[in-house]
């Protein structure tokens, strides 16, 4: 799964200890591994003890969109000729990738994965990449050319590929904000791998807060760039100042521009989104990332349902940031 950079969670007490439970101040902590990264979960209405359930969901839905599980629904999707069935999650998922990827003009595309690939950041790596590889894969990036009827995915060419990469991770904070919202738990704040959705209060009655690190290459010892309070909602943060790779001297980020194949090259170091969502959250980051600052500020005001908090580099080396004027009302700088 993507590797997340940005989130420091303040009020909730993080030990990565696999499959783990704790209890500090009656509030119940569930802690583990999932989509190859951490989850975090906090709750404190109940002392019921969800671990299992977690799991188990967390496992199924692996089983349903992981490209790295041989076994899962995607990896036969990519790998069949033409039809796949499909369970509720893969077509949720697709579903809303679509109304994003329409919303972005293209700019987010589940379909990306050879060019992800090619330029060694996918779940398979080619060796060569050079203009002519990049124009041939080109032809593979057509998320209009797979449809969903009834309960199977359909492609119109066998080499199609989907990686929902970008938008499963936060779709499966939803699952579990939903799991918990039916127990009848109200309070609680989920985390996998850096995307977050909080509900209610904390044990003392406060908002949740989040922390937005300082997009800084290779830092060792991370900086706080914002804290967020949030409140019943959702946010991701995407961004390329940690994932790349130097070549020849180029630099290449693993944010692939699916119109052009290209490592996009722009001012914009990170993206966060905060919304009722946190798939949608997610998608929507990475397609910022894509797209840069200026066409990302074109997309906030077209969707009043959005709000961000944009960090970009100056021409000198410095750092600014731009937030939507809801979401600037929640956001503490930290110089």
């Amino acid at each position: 799964m993507k590797e997340k950079y940005f989130i420091t969670c303040f009020l909730i007490i993080f030990t990565f200890a696999c499959t783990s439970s704790s209890k500090k101040n009656d509030t119940i902590i569930l802690e583990g591994y999932a989509q190859g990264t951490t989850y975090s979960i906090s709750y404190w209405e109940t002392k019921k003890n969800y671990q299992r359930a977690v799991d188990s969901l967390l496992i199924a839905f692996d089983n349903s969109l992981s490209t790295y599980n041989k076994k899962s629904i995607i990896t036969k999707f990519n790998t069949c000729d033409s039809v796949t069935a499909i369970d509720s999650y893969f077509k949720s998922v697709f579903n809303l990738s679509k109304e994003i990827y329409l919303a972005t003009n293209g700019a987010f595309d589940p379909t990306v994965s050879h060019l992800v690939n090619a330029w060694g950041f996918g779940f398979k790596n080619t060796e060569k990449t050079d203009s002519s590889t990049i124009d041939s894969l080109l032809k593979f990036v057509d998320f209009d050319g797979i449809t969903i009827q009834n309960d199977n995915a359909i492609k119109k060419n066998k080499n199609l590929m989907l990686d929902f990469n970008a938008i499963a991770q936060g779709y499966s904070v939803d699952v579990l904000a939903n799991f918990f919202k039916n127990q009848g738990v109200k309070n609680y704040l989920i985390e996998i791998g850096g995307e977050i959705i909080a509900r209610g209060r904390n044990m003392n009655g406060k908002t949740w807060r989040v922390g937005i690190d300082k997009p800084i290459e290779n830092q060792e010892n991370r900086a706080l760039k914002a804290i967020i309070t949030l409140e019943n909602a959702a946010l991701a943060t995407s961004g390329n100042y940690r994932k790349f790779y130097e070549k020849d001297g180029v630099k290449y980020s693993h944010t692939i521009n699916p119109v052009t194949g290209y490592p996009v090259r722009h001012t914009l170091l990170s993206a966060t989104v905060v919304t009722k969502d946190c798939a949608t959250a997610d998608a929507y980051a990475t397609a910022f990332m894509v797209v840069g600052l200026e066409k990302s500020k074109e997309i906030l005001i077209a969707n009043p349902t959005l709000e961000a908090l944009l960090i970009y580099a100056n021409e000198d080396g410095t750092l600014s940031s731009y937030s939507t004027p809801k979401l600037t009302e929640a956001i503490e700088i930290v110089e």
